[in-house]
């Protein structure tokens, strides 16, 4: 997950090309922003919503799905705190949890995470908070 300026071209197909495999089938709504997928080598699948009677949650489940669970999760875990600045972090763990929630192996899971941890700079509270140093704080 990634956010993204706006729903355009220019800003959707960057977005794929950095997420998807060329050569995979991307399954969109009939949104013309995609149309340049077949161009950077992707096949599509398109299901135009209004030119269905089913509802979007039935005719694409796995997307909606994926944005119910992500707002519930916000809303529950941040208790309304979401900050704008901070919102790609939260999208990095939200997709983490999501790619793991199926593992069968709770010590695999925690070894991932700690590759995650070693293999990602380190930031100082300052940058986290966005406030003025903190006495002891060299970051």
């Amino acid at each position: 997950m990634k956010r993204i300026p706006d729903c355009s071209a220019a800003s959707l197909t960057p977005f794929v090309r950095q997420a998807v495999e060329p050569g995979s089938t991307v399954h969109t709504d009939g949104w013309g922003g995609y149309n340049d997928l077949a161009k950077h080598g992707y096949r599509r699948t398109v299901t135009v919503l209004s030119a269905t009677n089913d509802p979007a949650h039935v005719v694409m489940p796995g997307g909606h799905r994926v944005a119910a669970l992500l707002k519930r999760w916000l809303l529950g875990t941040h208790q309304g705190a979401v900050s704008n600045r901070h919102l790609d972090y939260y999208l990095d763990e939200y997709t983490f949890r999501v790619n793991r929630r199926a593992s069968g192996s709770r010590g695999l899971l925690f070894y991932r995470l700690m590759q995650q941890a070693a293999s990602t700079p380190a930031t100082s509270y300052r940058n986290l908070v966005g406030g003025a140093e903190l006495p002891g704080d060299d970051g």
